[in-house]
């Protein structure tokens, strides 16, 4: 098992991730999904924690096979798909439950990820009692600003070098800004990645750290740039775009499932243990250098880059 601590910033306040965190998952597992791909959400349900008081379960289904990598296609079923569990009790997270974050035909690989919320800038120590955990970890700070993430991914509106937000009046971000902005919070996350095959171990869960660590600053990065979106928005308002999103990403998709029940934190407590703590994005197309790469496959093209459902259009006062 290989586990790292990432520690992510934002030129937010940790009430404000809370709502900013809702939309950006619901609309970027929205832009990533078509017909027969994306993320199904299966439940998404009040539940109720002796230890962590009342939170939000989902159960959802990222389906990925065309999304895969071509290596990953030539060794993976044709239909392929990830559980992930999630109960969000925040500002603490679990993604995942005791027998983590699966996929449907590897029971040897799993991810676990617990995640912490605080308003300062990253400098808390030991805030998941690491001694807990049989050996050291490795603690990674990642720059939503500064810091690459694959070409492929890359939108310059999206950049918070160059974003200015018209509500807020903060950013761009320059170097530093870490040391001197305000308000800022930071997420911590403990992720411990299992890939229990002999002579790929390593490997594998070194690759999935390095996946995961894009993922995360994909989604950081747009929850910052999207704050116009999604700033002012209620916790009421956002579920009810949270769940019409959820809805509109099932049907796209072309699964037919049962109508999602979204409910705030208040109402009666459900039998199941809330939303994941950061999007799905699709997996990068290079393969770890222990697989030899096929390349005469192309690329599926991706979800259509913007995204304005009639809640948002609502929101946003757009025409």
């Amino acid at each position: 098992m290989l586990i790292k601590e990432y520690r992510i910033c934002m030129p937010l306040t940790t009430e404000e991730y809370r709502v900013g965190q809702l939309y950006t998952i619901s609309k970027h597992s929205h832009q990533e999904s078509e017909k027969g791909e994306g993320v199904e959400v299966v439940k998404n349900e009040p539940h109720e924690d002796p230890v962590h008081g009342p939170g939000q379960f989902t159960e959802k289904r990222v389906h990925l096979s065309s999304k895969l990598p071509s290596w990953a296609r030539a060794v993976t079923p044709r239909i392929f798909y990830i559980t992930e569990k999630a109960w969000n009790y925040y500002p603490y997270t679990i993604t995942a439950d005791s027998h983590s974050l699966q996929c449907s035909f590897l029971p040897k690989f799993s991810i676990y990820i617990e995640t912490k919320y605080e308003d300062n800038c990253g400098d808390s120590e030991n805030i998941f009692h690491s001694d807990k955990i049989l050996g050291d970890h490795e603690v990674s700070f990642l720059d939503i600003a500064f810091d690459e993430i694959p070409e492929r991914y890359y939108r310059s509106l999206e950049d918070p070098r160059f974003f200015s937000s018209a509500k807020t009046g903060r950013g761009p971000l320059r170097e530093g800004w870490r040391q001197h902005t305000k308000p800022i919070m930071c997420s911590y996350k403990l992720v411990s990645v299992k890939f229990e095959v002999w002579g790929l171990q390593t490997r594998v869960e070194q690759f999935v750290h390095k996946v995961i660590r894009d993922i995360l600053l994909i989604g950081h990065r747009q929850a910052f740039t999207w704050v116009d979106e999604w700033c002012g928005m209620t916790m009421e308002e956002v579920r009810r775009y949270e769940q019409e999103t959820q809805e509109a990403t099932n049907e796209l998709i072309g699964l037919v499932a049962p109508a999602i029940s979204v409910s705030e934190v208040g109402q009666p407590t459900a039998t199941h243990s809330a939303p994941a703590s950061t999007p799905s994005t699709p997996l990068s197309d290079e393969a770890p250098e222990f697989l030899a790469p096929p390349k005469t496959r192309p690329r599926k093209k991706s979800a259509p880059e913007t995204l304005m459902l009639p809640a948002l259009r609502e929101h946003t006062g757009a025409k």
